[in-house]
């Protein structure tokens, strides 16, 4: 069983207020990540940017939770699954996406992946490509209130996906009792790239 966090008490503008101190951090280290793969700087400099990496993790190491972040809900229901790999506003190494539901179940979302998502030279890592198919098959074939986790994905490169500006889309096809069908796709503007299909499994200790 999952342990999802409730928090008394955090309202709505107290999570607004969280996230606008913690969501600027995370994207300046989004933006060291990226320096970091691309740099191409002297010794000397390497080493000063070393020393001031550390002693700014030093402060923030100075308070900090015991494990990973998790999903916490605050009074009013909004969860904050900051810490995701995909979509983790507090997480540097999410691209992040921010996903679109529309009114007949589907998601999408339109998203950028840099240097720090790089497989073949140029193009998204095949691994990165089925984390973010797999989020995004989940998103639709979730609703609220209702747990439902991956059991089986399957992902079909149909050519390479190039590193930049994408799009990817994902709705239900049909669910059979516990268990929920879902298809989806990444694209460039040329094109669909890489497409997934996928079973989400609604587990017995959520069923009620």
């Amino acid at each position: 069983m999952l342990d999802y966090t409730h928090v008394d008490g955090l309202s709505a503008e107290d999570i607004a207020r969280l996230r606008a101190v913690y969501e600027p951090l995370t994207g300046s280290v989004r933006e060291l990540i990226d320096a970091t793969i691309r740099t191409e700087v002297d010794a000397d400099v390497v080493a000063a940017a070393k020393a001031e990496i550390e002693s700014a993790t030093a402060r923030l190491r100075e308070v900090q939770r015991e494990s990973s972040f998790g999903i916490q809900f605050g009074a009013e229901g909004e969860s904050m699954p900051w810490g995701n790999a995909v979509i983790g506003v507090r997480n540097p190494t999410a691209p992040p996406l921010v996903i679109h539901k529309e009114p007949d179940g589907s998601a999408w979302s339109d998203f950028y992946l840099g240097a720090a998502f790089e497989g073949p030279p140029g193009h998204v890592h095949g691994g990165v490509s089925a984390k973010i198919l797999d989020h995004v098959l989940g998103d639709a074939a979730s609703k609220p209130g209702v747990h439902r986790l991956t059991g089986t994905i399957t992902v079909r490169y149909r050519r390479l996906t190039p590193l930049g500006r994408l799009h990817s889309e994902a709705r239900i096809t049909h669910t059979d009792g516990f268990k929920t069908y879902a298809t989806g796709h990444i694209a460039d503007d040329t094109g669909i790239t890489v497409e997934a299909e996928a079973v989400f499994i609604e587990p017995r200790w959520a069923r009620g």
